[in-house]
């Protein structure tokens, strides 16, 4: 049998062929089908849990397949949102429940949260009420014409550079958020749509005037790319999760060591905190595991716990690629 170690390495120094042979397995690949070819016909929250088959894939993305027989307790989760930081599922301890519901916002979205993107729903209900305000009626032939254009055409917009190069989109992406396309700076809205809104000192997140950084949000190119005008997390960001997801869980039938160092490789970018990693056992194990930690540690009181850790690594490698590297080396090494 091979260490643990070997394994991983085996499988993380190639991920998307590790991926690609997941694919190719006809469970999965029926499943993904039927899950691509159904889930925008999803209209409601009933209508979601009411399919066991996409539901249970849904749930299954998220690492929650053992509380998809928990219905009620999902449907709570779903109707109130993300959006109130005292929503359910942003007071549940594991977050992969908020990350679930801001995946299929029905309460933000309501119809629209299997197809929702921002830059087309969004910037569109935008536009009818900067419209509004300017006096236009948004059932206009006018205000319908441009809608139109807009929606047949943003889709083919894959960078900064395209929207920009096509006026009658840019002037209509622009006036969304109250900007005239005649006298606002290219250079500053180039570097608005380039610099995203991700980082708080992003130059749109540094303007005065947050439409900016409402530009920014809705055209997301920083970080979604080419797919800035497709994107749509119910759909295939939720099949790539099922399929990442789908990769750990068939590494740990073999080696649990495996399943663990690509779980935490896959969390390692958005862990904030030690108390991130306490909140998740598998996290936690990880690196108790590259400590040299006893399981009976777990015990102990948890913020003498998230000192030790703090004492022993440093949080913020997580967030680089090669250090991060070295510290599943280091737990593969010694699992």
């Amino acid at each position: 049998m091979l260490s643990t170690y070997i394994s991983y390495q085996l499988i993380a120094k190639d991920i998307p062929k590790s991926i690609a042979r997941i694919e190719q397995q006809p469970t999965v690949d029926r499943d993904t089908q039927y899950y691509l070819a159904n889930i925008t016909k999803v209209k409601s929250i009933d209508d979601f849990v009411n399919n066991d088959r996409l539901f249970k894939y849904a749930m299954k993305a998220y690492g929650l397949e053992n509380m998809d027989y928990a219905k009620a307790f999902m449907v709570k989760a779903l109707k109130e949102g993300v959006s109130d930081p005292d929503s359910f599922a942003n007071k549940l301890t594991d977050k992969r429940y908020a990350q679930f519901v801001k995946a299929f916002n029905f309460a933000a979205d309501g119809a629209n949260a299997t197809v929702y993107n921002p830059a087309q729903q969004l910037v569109t209900k935008n536009y009818a009420i900067q419209a509004q305000i300017a006096g236009l009626d948004p059932n206009s032939d006018y205000v319908k014409g441009e809608t139109t254009y807009y929606l047949a055409n943003i889709t083919k917009v894959k960078s900064v550079d395209d929207l920009m190069s096509n006026n009658r989109l840019y002037t209509y992406a622009l006036a969304a958020y109250g900007l005239d396309s005649a006298t606002e700076d290219k250079d500053l809205i180039k570097s608005v749509l380039q610099g995203g809104a991700r980082d708080p000192d992003s130059v749109a997140n540094q303007q005065t005037n947050k439409a900016y950084a409402g530009l920014a949000s809705a055209f997301n190119f920083e970080q979604y790319g080419a797919n800035t005008t497709t994107y749509v997390q119910a759909q295939q960001p939720t099949v790539d999760i099922y399929m990442r997801q789908t990769l750990e869980e068939d590494a740990g039938k073999t080696n649990e060591g495996v399943r663990l160092a690509l779980y935490f490789q896959r969390k390692a970018p958005d862990i904030t905190s030690w108390y991130d990693v306490l909140a998740d056992t598998a996290l936690a194990s990880v690196v108790r595991t590259a400590l040299g930690l006893p399981d009976s540690f777990a015990t102990a009181d948890i913020d003498k716990q998230a000192q030790l850790f703090g004492q022993k690594l440093d949080i913020k490698d997580f967030t680089d690629p090669e250090k991060l590297s070295k510290f599943l080396t280091r737990f593969t090494s010694m699992y």
